[in-house]
Parts: C-alpha cells; structure tokens; sequence
C-alpha cells in the first residue's frame, strides 16, 4: 500500500474556492484577480463586466452561435452541462490550456434546473416531490466530477441567504451561508477548501472576503491562516503578506471593519 509523505502536499495548487455574496458585490468580477488562464462556466450567462479580459475564456453551448449573447442554456441546463462536460472528455474543449476553471453561479443552476424539471411534470410548472432527492444526487454528482477535473484551480460562485441555526444549548440565530439547498449545501462545502463571503464596505465602497466563519457567517480557510482580505488579493495563496494597510485613523483597516467581518452587523 503506497504511502506519501505529507511534505508533497501543497496547498496553494489545485484548490477549490467557494465566493458567495447579494448580487452585484463582485463576485463575477472577482475572476480577473485569478493567475494565469482561466476558463468561465457562465451558469447564469453574467459574464459582460468581463469584457476584453485577455486572460479570460467563456465556454460557449455549441448549440449558440458565435455573436449570441447566450453561452449556457438556462432553459435546458441539464442539456448544458452535458455539453460541457462532452467536450472536456473529448478534448473539444481543452482544460489543459487554463490554469482555473471559474463556475459562476450555482445558485442560479439550481434555480434553473427545478424550472426545468416543472415544465417535465404532471402539470407542467410545479416540481414534484421526487425532483427533491434527484436534485441531491444530482448536484453532488456533477459538483464531483467539476471538483476531480486534474491540474486545475476551481473556483464556485453562489448568491446568498440567511440560514436559521441552532446551537446545542437551544439559541437560535441567523447565518450568511450560500444560497443553495441544505441538503446539498453541506457536501459542497466540505468539498472546498476556501469558502468566503465577498461583501462591500459601506464606509469605503472596497469589496473583501470574509475567511474566517462565525455565528453570523458561514466562513472557512483551511489554506492559510489569513482571515480577511481584499477581493484582489483573495486568491494569493502562498504570497508573502503585506503590511496590513492604515485608514485615515492609522488603524489598521481590518481592525476598523470588524463590524463587517462579523456579517455587516
């Protein structure tokens, strides 16, 4: 039985990002901060603030022609993602070429993919209750088989929600998490090793990303030790750290949001 030292591990290769955040707070745009080629999966086709990005591909159904707006198929988004995944398999679409794979958002794919199992029922709108537990399986599977894709940094996007929580003493609370089902939430999350919610800052208009999780923010980092950082700085794995930089105060700035890194109390 082969055994490896765990010296051969290196965290800042082939890593596995989760962003979530409301929308417009720059979770798509975060993309132009990654390192070396990247290749977009538009899963709610947002892409346009990437414009003339030249480090940036979007994969495009090839059911759409070249000058359509459209690259994923939201109304069949089952149809889509196998597409995608036939020309990865094929060689059609070369993941060797890209440093990271970008799959922006999930939350969107998940709305989605129920619209297109309505139209497929009884009455031709409402879900029924098999679609439940086919989407479980489903998601798990398909986000397996993006997060096994060899040689390849992954990046997820998701809206968010509050969740109600529960400790063991009986207090209930609010959480920021992604905006996905529960009963897929969990596994996902557990497949990443970043996950961080990308927020504005009200005072500064500066967008970051919360790291470290608390009872208000579903956060983790099991990469580095850093806890906050700002959104173009986020995937840095591995870099030296700067001087963390001073407000007008002479405060340091992570110290003067804490307000924010505890969910914008």
């Amino acid at each position: 039985m082969p055994v490896v030292s765990t010296k051969k591990i290196q965290r800042n290769k082939n890593w596995k990002v989760i962003i979530y955040g409301k929308a417009g707070v720059g979770k798509t745009t975060a993309a132009k901060f990654l390192k070396g080629k990247t290749l977009i999966l538009p899963l709610d086709n947002s892409a346009k603030v990437l414009a003339n990005e030249a480090n940036i591909d979007l994969w495009k159904d090839p059911k759409f022609d070249t000058d359509d707006d459209n690259y994923f198929d939201r109304e069949h988004p089952i149809e889509s993602i196998v597409a995608f995944f036939n020309e990865i398999n094929s060689g059609v679409t070369k993941l060797s070429n890209y440093n990271n794979l970008f799959i922006d958002n999930v939350s969107s794919f998940e709305d989605d993919w129920f619209v297109e199992r309505g139209r497929k029922s009884k009455n031709g709108i409402a879900n029924e209750i098999q679609d439940y537990g086919a989407w479980k399986n489903y998601f798990s599977r398909i986000m397996t088989s993006l997060y096994l894709l060899p040689n390849v940094n992954v990046v997820t996007t998701a809206w968010e929600e509050q969740r109600d929580l529960t400790t063991e003493s009986g207090q209930t609370f609010n959480q920021y998490a992604p905006e996905i089902r529960d009963k897929v939430r969990d596994g996902l999350l557990g497949l990443a090793d970043v996950v961080g919610r990308v927020f504005v800052n009200p005072k500064t208009g500066g967008r970051g990303a919360i790291l470290e999780g608390n009872d208000a923010v579903y956060a983790k980092n099991r990469i580095d030790d850093r806890k906050f950082v700002p959104i173009e700085k986020l995937f840095g794995f591995g870099e030296p750290k700067d001087s963390e930089p001073q407000n007008s105060e002479g405060k340091n700035e992570t110290t003067s949001t804490q307000s924010e890194k505890d969910g914008l109390k």
